[in-house]
């Protein structure tokens, strides 16, 4: 219970004096605000191997695509992956709920750097140009698209079936795909009590080729992440 508070408070008063002090960035290049999401990144890691004793594994660094397009595709348990995979892949574009957006400065952080928005069972113009956001953001930077295919934070035991967006990028796009498995939910679960002196494991699987249907891809892709974290968990 003390961990847990400690844990809150400091974890929450770091990214919030982040935000403050990179308020400024906002009239400046977007490579410095990058910079303060690899902060909020090494801040989460620090918070939880200190307060938690949690033991942080990084596997599969070789996996990692370089010199060429791709996108990520990575399970969704806690915040931890959305803040620390920034430190580990070059700022990767994010895939989000429209609401995130209308956050109080995180959300304009979020806008300014160029995180794409999509309005959940919803049908309006703005979802209709969404795949042609993504191609846009694809071709016009080098910085990875990254989607969470199971859409929201599961827990770390759901094996729900993963939705349909991450194969229609795959299809739209025609790069490779880099999936993650991380079993952050075992220590950050998306409700409940963190769980101190776990083994949070960050699983960077072999690439999924181009040229295959959107179907196979999506039982591919789907398949190796669960199988990674059924191992891990």
């Amino acid at each position: 219970m003390i961990r847990n508070l400690f844990f809150s408070i400091f974890f929450y008063i770091g990214i919030v004096l982040v935000c403050l002090i990179f308020l400024p960035t906002f009239f400046l290049p977007q490579k410095i605000v990058l910079f303060g999401g690899k902060i909020m990144g090494f801040w989460s890691r620090f918070c939880l191997e200190f307060f938690l004793s949690t033991k942080i594994v990084i596997k599969g660094r070789e996996n990692i695509i370089s010199n060429e397009k791709f996108f990520i595709a990575c399970s969704h348990q806690s915040m931890f992956e959305t803040f620390y995979l920034q430190t580990l892949f070059n700022s990767p574009i994010f895939i989000l709920k429209k609401e995130l957006l209308s956050m109080p400065i995180f959300g304009w952080y979020l806008k300014k750097i160029k995180s794409i928005s999509i309005d959940r069972n919803k049908i309006n113009k703005e979802n209709l140009d969404f795949y042609e956001k993504i191609k846009f953001s694809s071709t016009s930077t080098d910085r990875p698209i990254i989607i969470f295919p199971q859409a929201t934070r599961v827990a770390f035991d759901d094996r729900s079936q993963f939705k349909k967006g991450a194969s229609r990028i795959y299809e739209s796009l025609n790069i490779k795909c880099q999936p993650v498995a991380i079993n952050s939910g075992t220590v950050w679960p998306k409700s409940g009590k963190l769980i101190a002196n776990k083994t949070l494991t960050i699983s960077i699987l072999k690439p999924i080729e181009v040229g295959m249907n959107s179907k196979e891809f999506l039982e591919v892709l789907q398949n190796s992440i669960y199988k990674e974290l059924d191992n891990i968990s």
